[in-house]
């Protein structure tokens, strides 16, 4: 059976590519492809999807609250974060050490948290940010330990590159 819309959201697969820029045939297979894996995943016990997904949608939460404190807490107290150079303001840092330093730097975008879900990068949990149906930005992490311990954004120019399902 041909699916026509996601499982979840219940999006037409042409809402959701044009979202991530692919045709609906793309997405459809992406879709497909990632629930493959995420079955495989599960199933061999390599890595816990469900437990990432925890980790992201608790971070998601207090990101969009503009908690502090949540965020601190579910990130590695010596979390890394390497700043994409299409992403840096000019002179600024491009890597950014610690909990409190990034959690501190979080607050002031949660804005944009609103535009922002789970989803699915490359057969692991992360964050889409779409704001009118636009892809801007992913998220994707490292987690150990029921922590985020890096977390790699990806920038527009380099969003078709990766495998997206929203979950």
């Amino acid at each position: 059976m041909l699916a026509t819309s996601s499982d979840v959201f219940a999006v037409p697969f042409e809402e959701i590519a044009a979202i991530i820029d692919r045709t609906p045939e793309a997405a459809r297979q992406l879709a497909s492809c990632a629930r493959r894996r995420v079955q495989a995943k599960e199933s061999d016990g390599s890595s816990n999807l469900s437990e990432q997904r925890k980790v992201v949608d608790a971070f998601l939460a207090a990101l969009q609250s503009a908690d502090f404190e949540r965020l601190v807490a579910v990130l590695d107290p010596d979390v890394l974060v390497r700043i994409d150079e299409a992403a840096a303001r000019p002179g600024a840092p491009r890597e950014i050490r610690g909990a409190r330093n990034w959690a501190q730097g979080a607050v002031a975008f949660s804005q944009m948290a609103r535009f922002a879900q789970a989803a699915l990068v490359d057969g692991s949990v992360g964050i889409v940010f779409a704001r009118a149906g636009k892809l801007s930005r992913v998220l994707r992490f490292t987690i150990g330990d029921g922590k985020i311990v890096q977390p790699t954004s990806s920038e527009p120019a380099r969003l078709p590159e990766l495998e997206l399902a929203v979950l």
